[in-house]
C-alpha cells in the first residue's frame, strides 16, 4: 500500500458512497487508477465490504457490555466461534492475561443482558465470566487506517 491507497481508504471510510470518479477528482488521479486500486484492495482482503455506520443508541441499544470469558483448556476457538454467531455480539477477541477472551455486545435492556449472561454461563466450555457495563462511550470507531 502506498499513499494513494491510504488516501482512497480514508475517503471511503468517510463516505463509502463516493463514486470512483469523485475519489479520482479529489485525489487528482485517473478513474482507472482508483478502480484498479480498489479492486486490488478488495481482492487482497484489505477492503472486506461496504456498510453504513449506525448509531446504536438511536436504534434503542441502551446497554453496551464488555465481558471477560475464561474457557476450559483447549476449547477457546470452539467457544469463540459459537458466541460470534449470536445476535447482539459486536466483537470477540482472544486476549493475553488471566482472561481468555473479551466479548463486546449491545443490548436493548437488562432482560436481554441477563439472558445473554445466563446463556454464556451455560456453555459447557465457559468456566466463568466477568461483565463490565459501559457507562459512557468516549469513542467507538473500528473504521480506521
Amino acid at each position: 500500500m502506498d499513499e494513494t491507497d491510504v488516501r482512497i481508504l480514508e475517503l471511503l471510510l468517510a463516505d463509502a458512497r463516493l463514486s470512483s470518479r469523485q475519489i479520482a477528482r479529489r485525489l487528482g488521479v485517473s478513474v482507472g487508477t482508483v478502480l484498479g486500486r480498489i479492486k486490488r484492495m478488495e481482492r487482497g482482503g484489505v477492503i472486506k465490504g461496504y456498510s453504513a455506520i449506525l448509531d446504536h443508541e438511536k436504534l434503542g441499544y441502551e446497554l453496551t457490555v464488555v465481558t471477560e470469558v475464561v474457557v476450559a483448556k483447549g476449547k477457546l476457538l470452539e467457544m469463540e466461534r459459537e458466541i460470534a454467531k449470536w445476535p447482539n455480539i459486536c466483537c470477540v477477541y482472544d486476549v493475553t492475561g488471566q482472561t481468555d477472551a473479551f466479548v463486546i455486545a449491545k443490548f436493548y435492556n437488562r432482560e436481554e443482558l441477563s439472558a445473554f449472561t445466563k446463556r454464556l454461563l451455560s456453555l459447557p466450555l465457559v468456566e466463568r465470566t466477568n461483565t463490565h457495563l459501559v457507562l459512557t462511550t468516549v469513542k467507538e470507531n473500528l473504521n480506521m487506517i
